[in-house]
């Protein structure tokens, strides 16, 4: 059984800064692509950023320049480096790894930016 667990949200004001963690767990041989998402209350879940197992890297455009996103295969661990918050990136961040043919999700941490 495969598990994602994530870590690093919170409260910051904006203009601030976050790290995201997933971490990966379980009988795992290789990890594909990983990717972020995000949902905001009332609004659909929306991709932020991915980045493949060739290390291929792509960004939502509202994000690009502020967010980084990483990964350490050693560790089955994928990273989100979120510089200059804002108010709109207030939302439940969801980390996704695609494993051995799987999509597999964390359960989300909360981040939060006031002004």
């Amino acid at each position: 059984q495969v598990q994602l667990v994530e870590s690093g949200g919170g409260l910051v004001q904006a203009g601030g800064s976050l790290r995201l963690s997933c971490a990966a767990s379980g009988r795992i041989s290789s990890i594909d692509a990983m990717a972020w998402y995000r949902q905001a209350p009332g609004k659909q879940r929306e991709w932020v950023a991915s980045i493949t197992s060739g290390g291929t890297i792509s960004y939502l455009d509202s994000v690009e320049g502020r967010f980084t996103i990483s990964r350490d295969n050693a560790k089955n661990t994928v990273y989100l480096q979120m510089n200059s918050l804002k108010p709109e990136d207030t939302a439940v961040y969801l980390c996704t790894q695609y494993i051995e043919y799987l999509d597999y999700w964390g359960q989300g941490t909360q981040v939060t930016v006031y002004s």
